[in-house]
């Protein structure tokens, strides 16, 4: 139990427990009308004497060996002995408490001590498991409920700390791949057009910043997903020229919203790739940000046809389901498929709150 300035709390619940249990027997006698108030004090004292010092004693062994930590299949036979130990201590006690009150307060000796002994002893003994039984379960129920509500809390530090180690690692898988990407894209202009080549290089420079200051590990705003985006596509619209056509749409305030870092952008990316960069006369991509339902409906469409090996095993989709599930614990969704008019269209639904 904790320790705190002045009495400990184990010190106040010790001295409250047993003075509360030596008034009850007092009140027993004196509403008897066998209450004489020197016995009954001295009853007090020795009671409360005896019980602390019987459980203290327990509390010490039980420290020392460690008991507090042990889990119950274990515990419950060492506390059933205990019990009884103790309770044959009580009985030798209270019975020589018993017997010296009898002697030097109430001045009789007409018994033996073990006469005394032998016609008190069932009813002490009794009396003696009862108690020790209440004080020894409370104090190990109380520091067994402690041991597993810090088995709890270290389980849970340990779920979030994987959980963390999983998402930095997935998310670090996607910056190399935006790298690659954007690097594909420029090696097409540099000697087709060195002016637009060094416009994409500044783009590059300017998403690899952006994407790198923000904590991967973490949520984004999407006000900087969609500015992330935006710089990406101007990149590759750069290469695409015409057969290229880009819409972003957003119905929300982007800055009051957080979002998995570059969610969109991969979906983006998977357009480009499997999508826009497969079509002769290229194509169009799509983006819309909207709630609906206390969700985040976030919409990529883009032309072209996505191939089932693409939809069931592309490490960037795989690698987005992976993080979705981890960071929202199955309360977000995505799913992505092919329309009929030959376009893909890729869904992400996340809690608005």
């Amino acid at each position: 139990m904790k320790k705190g300035t002045g009495i400990s709390a184990y010190w106040k619940i010790q001295l409250v427990a047993w003075i509360m249990t030596s008034l009850y027997w007092g009140f027993s006698a004196y509403f008897n009308g066998n209450f004489i108030w020197g016995l009954g004090l001295a009853d007090l004292i020795l009671d409360v004497s005896i019980g602390i010092t019987l459980t203290h004693l327990h509390r010490n062994f039980a420290l020392k060996k460690g008991w507090n930590k042990l889990n119950l299949k274990i515990l419950v036979p060492r506390i059933v002995l205990s019990v009884l130990v103790l309770s044959v201590l009580y009985v030798f006690l209270i019975v020589g408490k018993l017997y010296l009150v009898r002697l030097f307060i109430l001045k009789s000796s007409t018994v033996s001590f073990f006469e005394f002994f032998k016609s008190a002893q069932l009813q002490i003994f009794i009396t003696g498991v009862r108690l020790m039984s209440i004080w020894v379960l409370a104090y190990h129920l109380y520091h067994y409920s402690r041991l597993e509500l810090e088995t709890v809390k270290e389980n849970a530090r340990l779920s979030i700390v994987i959980k963390e180690a999983q998402l930095n690692n997935l998310s670090a898988q996607l910056n190399p791949h935006l790298l690659f990407n954007s690097l594909n894209s420029i090696k097409f202009l540099v000697l087709e057009n060195p002016h637009s080549a060094r416009r994409a290089i500044d783009l590059l420079s300017e998403l690899l910043r952006n994407s790198l200051n923000s904590n991967i590990g973490r949520l984004v705003s999407l006000n900087d997903e969609i500015n992330l985006v935006n710089d990406y596509l101007e990149l590759e619209k750069i290469r695409f020229e015409e057969r290229l056509q880009i819409n972003i749409e957003t119905r929300l305030n982007l800055s009051e919203h957080l979002i998995l870092p570059l969610s969109i952008q991969s979906l983006v990316e998977n357009a480009i790739k499997h999508g826009i960069e497969k079509r002769k006369n290229g194509g169009y991509i799509s983006v819309t940000v909207e709630e609906e339902n206390d969700f985040i409906k976030i919409s990529v469409q883009n032309s072209g046809k996505l191939s089932n090996e693409i939809k069931d095993s592309g490490i960037g989709l795989n690698n987005l389901r992976e993080r979705l599930l981890l960071q929202y614990n199955g309360k977000a969704s995505f799913e992505i498929g092919n329309r009929e008019d030959e376009t893909v269209l890729a869904t992400i639904l996340i809690p608005s709150k």
